[in-house]
């Protein structure tokens, strides 16, 4: 079980769950056309942005089982902003896995703080959770999120084709993975 404390400290950042006072910088990431480009879902509605905020401060704050997931705000320490969320999901069955992922808000792209922002989620499922695996899955032409992962140490282990059909496409899907030993080894 994890439960995260009320912030939680990188170097540039904090990471921390999402509050009601959230909405008017959650709607302005969530709202961009280009945010949502390899994701599910089209820019949301300000409606529906305050349906997920309602959403992620009820159901997923914590981590007590497998099945379960927590998104934490991704804010600058030097000015305030919200730079975009992270999140964790700690797998269901046996298989003691868990996925990261980040969104972030266009202004913060290309400066590491998506790296930043979830390399503590790669301890939090290591250390807390004691998986045995992580995994990051995104859309193949997001070569960028791809970077990301790598930089976190993780390894593109499968490129399945035309996997997914998203907005009205079929698109191939990538995933990164990293065991629980070689996150040890290099974190160590």
């Amino acid at each position: 079980m994890f439960v995260p404390p009320d912030k939680i400290e990188t170097d540039r950042l904090w990471l921390r769950p999402f509050t009601h006072s959230d909405l008017d910088e959650l709607y302005d990431v969530r709202s961009r056309p280009e945010v949502n480009t390899y994701l599910y879902s089209e820019a949301l509605t300000r409606d529906e942005v305050k349906a997920k905020l309602d959403e992620r401060i009820a159901k997923m704050s914590r981590l007590t089982q497998p099945g379960d997931s927590m998104l934490l705000a991704v804010v600058r320490k030097d000015t305030g902003a919200m730079v975009g969320d992270v999140n964790i999901e700690w797998l269901p069955g046996s298989h003691q896995q868990a996925e990261i992922g980040y969104v972030l808000h266009p202004d913060h792209y290309g400066q590491g703080f998506a790296t930043e922002a979830a390399r503590p989620l790669l301890r939090i499922a290591f250390e807390e959770l004691k998986v045995h695996r992580v995994i990051g899955r995104l859309d193949a032409r997001n070569v960028a999120s791809g970077r990301v992962l790598a930089k976190l140490g993780m390894r593109q282990e499968a490129h399945f084709h035309e996997n997914e059909y998203v907005k009205g496409e079929w698109v191939d899907e990538v995933v990164y993975a990293v065991l629980a030993r070689e996150w040890k080894a290099s974190a160590g």
